[in-house]
């Protein structure tokens, strides 16, 4: 009878001092997006279609031709956004839009609907008629590594407050800090299939929607969402990430 109540003690002390605990994957979780899962992103405050797309990696035309949502591209809070190519259920018409772009977002060449190839050559460093400048005058901290989860650009060393600058003419298409990681996010469209990122910022001095040219000034060196002032900077070709060194001028 004794060992029969001991049983039940030995078993709360074990449980007790188990070292065991649940990993929580930070990163992650957040890249995910609110209510993420299995293939579907719903749409938070703040989000546009460009920042989901860059979010998990995809085309923004992937995505608007999937989820037929049409230029300018507005979306909603709570819509379901495929991101496996499925066709998303219609939303509810909500009474104010979300995130509505300007004409001058609008893709210049290809449709939405329009695929692009399902294999992608080598981007060299001559691609397109874009003409690439430095977006911050520091020293490279850290270079872009292929296939990589963080090392998707280059890091640039400054000072807080340093002037970061558009690295081409473009439309700023997202403003916020709703993608885990990049803290102050300024995304720029420069066409159709090229997009650039310019993350840490302390100030952001351009809305959403805005058209910026070549080197103008759009935010302020800083060290949102990281341990350090500096600026994380990214170029994409049709959702992928490019290394930056192979577009931006020798120096």
């Amino acid at each position: 009878m004794r060992l029969l109540l001991l049983m039940p003690l030995l078993w709360l002390v074990a449980c007790g001092n188990s070292s065991h605990v649940p990993v929580l994957d930070r990163y992650n979780s957040g890249s995910a997006g609110v209510g993420a899962s299995r293939g579907v992103h719903i749409v938070g405050r703040g989000d546009t279609l460009y920042s989901i797309a860059w979010r998990h990696g995809k085309d923004f035309r992937q995505l608007a031709a999937a989820n037929n949502i049409k230029p300018p591209y507005t979306i909603y809070p709570g819509q379901q956004i495929r991101l496996d190519g499925a066709v998303a259920r219609p939303p509810a018409q909500p009474s104010r839009p979300l995130a509505t772009k300007p004409s001058t977002s609008r893709p210049a060449a290809a449709p939405p609907s329009a695929q692009p190839p399902a294999s992608r050559p080598s981007v060299p460093a001559s691609a397109g008629v874009i003409a690439w400048q430095w977006p911050a005058n520091g020293s490279l901290l850290n270079r872009f590594v292929a296939g990589s989860v963080s090392a998707k650009g280059i890091v640039i060393a400054g000072s807080k407050g340093d002037p970061v600058r558009a690295a081409a003419a473009g439309v700023v298409v997202y403003r916020g800090s709703g993608l885990t990681g990049y803290g102050n996010l300024l995304i720029i469209k420069h066409d159709n299939r090229w997009l650039s990122a310019y993350a840490h910022n302390d100030t952001m001095l351009v809305a959403e929607g805005a058209k910026v040219s070549a080197g103008q000034r759009i935010a302020s060196m800083g060290d949102s969402g990281t341990f350090r002032t500096q600026l994380h900077f990214e170029i994409r070709r049709d959702g992928n990430p490019v290394d930056p060194l192979t577009l931006l001028p020798k120096r």
